[in-house]
């Protein structure tokens, strides 16, 4: 069987298998994202390993240690179009102004989030024997790492993602993602030797962030003008198709040039087109795009990635670094957003909806294996840890956030060129 055969096969069964579990999820009251992890999950290494199989000849490497093979990438480069094109959405339902009114309060909920869990993944590190210096601190670098797009995904089901709770998760997970960043760059400065990464390196790191944000915000006030020019286009799709340019260009900008996750990127360039009077044609127009197929290869390609037979003797270990990430983070994150003003109820909805490491944390720990500062036992209970945040925090937020009821959009044709329209989201069993 061709290469293109096998992707058309296991997309499809990717596919059905995201819809189905996302179906069967709804009707026991959970998320439908957490019914396509656990799919993902069960296609995946862990129980049937559906790419080992003989139709998917040649889809992964047999040698122990080899990269993976084409089929796999193609599923994973798929994936991160999906969450960055998720991310996106998450921008265009974020309300601006009561992200604003929260800001502080995000900063100081993503400093948490960032202190406490590499305090814990370094004693994680310490009780079990490893050392301090620099794998210690390297195991909570990558417990610091918060990925918003599953708590997002999750908000927009609950059709909560514009409350001043999910305002907040969204503001610190991007707060977050900048001292990820630079933490993840002083340790590896001060990890290797001299050769290595230099404080001048940070520093450049830093001006880097500056200049990305200040020019994405900067030519974000031309987006009314480009998505006038757009609509006038004499295409089919000519308005989406263009925002889609726009938001896979602030996501490649975000990595290569600001040195932060591209799903950042995208999220921001959301966030700036919302502002125009298109966001609802754009909403409209991208979510059949998003949700039909890359979003459900996104979700059950978590699982496909994780494999729980490779732990052998890190069973307690991996146990116990799941615990500390999770406690840690929603410790750290839930408590310093009381300090600064949230209730108690609003300060553990924060703290649930941060919990999720997902792709940030995949990179991070990639990062380390690549660069001798992790082992391939603990990059692989940091997977299990990555895995294990992602799937719980859709039935946390589940569980602590209200179920709101949700309005269906007006149709496209009386939005385009008329004034913004405050809108919420699709209830997501239409999607």
């Amino acid at each position: 069987m061709t290469h293109l055969l096998q992707l058309l096969l296991v997309l499809a069964l990717i596919v059905a298998a995201a819809k189905l579990s996302a179906a069967a999820a709804n009707r026991i009251g959970q998320p439908a994202v957490f019914g396509e992890i656990l799919a993902g999950l069960v296609l995946g290494p862990t129980v049937l390993d559906v790419l080992g199989w003989p139709m998917f000849a040649h889809a992964l490497q047999p040698a122990h240690g080899a990269p993976p093979g084409p089929l796999i990438e193609s599923v994973r480069d798929l994936a991160e179009v999906g969450v960055i094109l998720l991310m996106f959405i998450a921008g265009l339902e974020t309300d601006i102004a009561e992200m604003r009114r929260v800001g502080r309060v995000a900063f100081w909920a993503a400093f948490g989030g960032v202190v406490l869990p590499l305090a814990g993944g370094a004693v994680t590190a310490m009780a079990f024997g490893l050392p301090l210096f620099w794998t210690g601190l390297f195991i909570g670098t990558i417990l610091t790492a918060t990925s918003v797009s599953i708590s997002a995904q999750t908000l927009m089901e609950l059709n909560a993602l514009r409350t001043r709770e999910g305002s907040t998760i969204l503001g610190a997970a991007v707060i977050d993602d900048v001292m990820g960043i630079i933490l993840l760059s002083v340790v590896v400065a001060f990890a290797r030797d001299s050769g290595g990464v230099s404080p001048l390196d940070i520093v450049w790191i830093v001006v880097r962030m500056v200049f990305f944000f200040g020019g994405a915000i900067l030519l974000g006030r031309y987006f009314e003008r480009v998505g006038a020019w757009a609509d006038r286009l004499a295409v089919s799709q000519s308005l989406l198709a263009v925002v889609l340019v726009v938001a896979l260009l602030y996501a490649w900008a975000a990595e290569y040039v600001g040195g932060v996750a591209a799903i950042t990127g995208s999220y921001l360039a959301g966030v700036l087109f919302a502002q125009t009077r298109f966001k609802t044609a754009i909403d409209q127009g991208i979510h059949p795009l998003t949700y039909s197929m890359l979003v459900p290869v996104f979700f059950i390609s978590i699982g496909l990635l994780a494999n729980g037979r490779a732990l052998g003797d890190q069973v307690l270990f991996t146990g116990l670094l799941v615990v500390v990430a999770i406690v840690t983070k929603a410790a750290g994150c839930g408590i310093f957003a009381r300090l600064s003003g949230f209730t108690t109820a609003e300060s553990v909805r924060v703290g649930a909806g941060m919990i999720s490491r997902g792709e940030v944390g995949l990179i991070v720990a990639g990062y380390g294996l690549a660069n001798g500062l992790i082992g391939l036992d603990v990059f692989s209970a940091a997977v299990i840890m990555v895995l294990a945040t992602t799937m719980v925090t859709p039935p946390l937020l589940r569980l602590t956030f209200p179920r709101r009821p949700s309005i269906t959009p007006p149709p496209v044709e009386e939005t385009i060129g008329s004034e913004p329209q405050e809108t919420d989201l699709v209830d997501a069993r239409d999607r």
